[in-house]
């Protein structure tokens, strides 16, 4: 078992920055690949970034590129998420994920654990 735990999230207005956290505890936190995903109210869960095990490979929705930074430091075992020149849309609850063979590039957004979510609102 890996138990995921989001922070960082807050209100925050637009053009400004927020850094999500997630730590892991449990099994092997450096084997999974780690993702953000995001759920707007009345909307679906969306991918929103991805960074695989070793940390060399990042992959990110173009709603975020150039925005959005994901990163990760295994010996602490957690992954990060820089946000900044945030926007009202934005806003979402952001849930953190972790899965040993993730296929979110192409939309399957299923993974072997998640975090409970933190909440990001952004104010025009």
């Amino acid at each position: 078992q890996v138990q995921l735990v989001e922070s960082g999230g807050g209100l925050v207005q637009a053009g400004g920055s927020l850094r999500l956290s997630c730590t892991a505890s449990g099994r092997t936190f450096s084997s999974y690949d780690m993702g953000w995903f995001r759920q707007a109210p009345g909307k679906e869960r969306e991918f929103v970034a991805t960074i695989s095990w070793p940390g060399r490979g990042t992959y990110y929705a173009d709603s975020v590129k150039g925005r959005f930074t994901i990163s990760r430091d295994n010996a602490k075992n957690s992954a990060y998420q820089q946000m900044n020149s945030l926007k009202p849309e934005d806003t979402a609850v952001y849930y953190c994920a972790a899965d040993k063979t993730p296929r979110w590039r192409i939309g399957v957004l299923r993974a072997d654990y998640w975090g409970q979510g933190t909440q990001v609102t952004v104010s025009s």
